[in-house]
């Protein structure tokens, strides 16, 4: 499933939604709806305050694991999301789960870019912790930071130069 996160858009839930060039399914949607906007994104604003931008094609669903009618995850398969997530206190921190990572906030906002071989992950504002799916240790990134996170490897933490910032953001109609 393809999709960028921004701002703070992660978060897996027993049920989903299922998101591909602006088709959805189930209809228990976890307090999100979701409308088009630029460069054909799809932007999906939630009853919590989490806002989700999908790029155009993008696989992902949305979660509620704790069934209280909320997103709190979001799984991704393919291309890019940004997700936007409130600051809040205490509380399980919102995630996207990737083939490849796992991407954790409690506030935030952020880009989540998936590939068949990788995942990267760019943080505009805010902290996201950042583990590969099998676990191990993750990093921490902060603003204006990334990481590429493949099967094998060092998780690297880099400064992302602006030209990839803005071609990650293009695609996103930012």
């Amino acid at each position: 499933m393809r999709a960028i996160a921004r701002a703070g858009f992660f978060t897996l839930a027993s049920s989903f939604l299922l998101i591909g060039s602006a088709i959805a399914q189930p209809a228990a949607n976890a307090g999100c709806t979701a409308s088009p906007s630029a460069a054909g994104t799809q932007t999906w604003r939630c009853d919590n305050g989490i806002t989700i931008v999908a790029e155009s094609g993008a696989r992902f669903e949305l979660k509620d694991a704790n069934r209280d009618g909320h997103i709190d995850s979001v799984e991704l398969s393919s291309k890019a999301l940004l997700v936007e997530v409130p600051k809040k206190p205490g509380g399980t921190p919102f995630k996207v789960l990737t083939p490849q990572a796992i991407a954790a906030v409690r506030g935030t906002k952020w880009a989540v870019d998936v590939t068949e071989a990788k995942t990267s992950v760019f943080v505009a504002d805010g902290r996201v912790g950042v583990s590969r799916r099998s676990r191990g240790r993750g990093v921490v990134l902060a603003p204006g930071e990334g990481v590429d996170v493949e099967a094998t490897g060092p998780l690297t933490v880099k400064t992302w130069g602006q030209p990839r910032v803005d071609a990650l953001m293009a695609r996103l109609g930012q």
